[in-house]
């Protein structure tokens, strides 16, 4: 059923997934099938999904950025996602809206995503769901769980009684939390991350590179090194803020990115993330702001 050069496939009670041969680094990722009696659920199918391998029932997408959306060409079946992420799934144009980048690096990104994905202009017959959400496969539940902060309608899927969680996007990896789309909230990924963390699991997928954790304890040890990351910007932030500087000279600065990184979406992401860091560290009284500058009090 998975013989595929492109991707490895590895069983987790009535879940498999589909491991990235390139290790699920952007653009790449690591698929999850979810096997009822009575019906299969694919979720996040990649670019490595080059065909529907398990004659899905359904699809859901966890949240709209083109990696997760790159297989879905290959699938008939009904595509779900949360409706605060639909409109970009359903438009292509929406989804690019959503990095809030400026006219040229909007071309830029439109015309990397089409080298590399090849995507449709959108899935228009998508269909928008909320957390309540769940998919009865027979047998097996897969629960639709909102984990916004990386986009406005990030979600997870909880596989019971396999005990699998599909984390997305909070994907543990050293890089850290991704935060900057104009729909994105530091507060929120916060938030979604102490969620994640409640939930007793015995499996735990994340959709990039570090593929599947085995346990609780594990896993929450992976997250807290993980959302460190967030506190370490915030520290560099203050120490850069010690004189007081613009928006621009903290883009220019980086907070996300090496300076060496130079792809069309860098300074868009590093705008929208210096931003919300600021408004959060202003209203903490830790920054403040006059004339355009910025400066730790």
């Amino acid at each position: 059923m998975y013989n595929n050069p492109s991707f490895g496939a590895t069983e987790y009670g009535e879940v498999t997934v589909l491991t990235s041969a390139h290790g699920g680094a952007y653009p790449y990722g690591n698929s999850v099938v979810v096997m009822g009696s009575e019906a299969t659920l694919v979720v996040d199918p990649s670019l490595e999904v080059d065909r529907d391998p398990v004659g899905a029932d359904a699809v859901m997408i966890s949240h709209a950025h083109e990696d997760h959306l790159a297989g879905l060409r290959h699938f008939s079946a009904t595509t779900y996602c949360h409706h605060a992420d639909v409109q970009a799934v359903r438009s292509l144009e929406v989804l690019l809206e959503g990095y809030g980048l400026t006219t040229a690096e909007t071309t830029a990104v439109g015309e990397q995503i089409d080298d590399q994905f090849h995507l449709p202009p959108g899935f228009p017959d998508a269909v928008g769901v909320d957390a309540a959400h769940e998919f009865d496969l027979g047998g097996v539940r897969a629960s639709v769980i909102h984990l916004p902060g990386h986009t406005a309608g990030h979600c997870g899927v909880l596989v019971e009684p396999t005990g699998f969680l599909y984390v997305a996007d909070i994907d543990l990896t050293s890089f850290g939390p991704m935060y900057g789309d104009v729909g994105s909230s530091v507060e929120d990924y916060l938030r979604s991350i102490e969620t994640v963390r409640s939930i007793d699991a015995r499996w735990y997928g994340t959709f990039h590179q570090k593929g599947v954790i085995d346990g609780a304890a594990e896993f929450r040890r992976r997250l807290d090194d993980y959302v460190q990351v967030i506190g370490r910007r915030e520290d560099r932030l203050l120490a850069f803020l010690e004189v007081p500087r613009t928006l621009d000279d903290i883009v220019r600065h980086r907070l996300v990115y090496r300076p060496h990184v130079e792809l069309p979406f860098v300074d868009a992401v590093e705008r929208r993330t210096a931003q919300l860091h600021l408004d959060r560290l202003i209203g903490q009284d830790a920054v403040e702001s006059h004339d355009g500058r910025y400066a730790a009090t």
